[in-house]
């Protein structure tokens, strides 16, 4: 599941790094022509959307096992 959420996060990466930055791609922790501020900035940019679509994508699950089962799972 982690591949499949990372997966669904990357376009959202890209759209907020132009936003942020106004270039087309985050910067890699071992991109050595970026800024450090641009490294940690991509980081946080990315760990924010992964934590969104995982909660997105587990909510989801949750609400669909009760409407099968009846019942809250966990």
């Amino acid at each position: 599941m982690e591949a499949s959420v990372r997966s669904a996060g990357r376009g959202g990466e890209e759209r907020a790094w132009k936003l942020v930055e106004g270039e087309g791609d985050a910067p890699d922790a071992t991109d050595e022509d970026r800024a450090g501020k641009q490294i940690l900035l991509a980081a946080a940019i990315q760990g924010a959307i992964f934590a969104v679509v995982k909660a997105s994508v587990d909510r989801s699950g949750t609400v669909a096992v009760r409407r099968l089962t009846g019942t809250w799972p966990g």
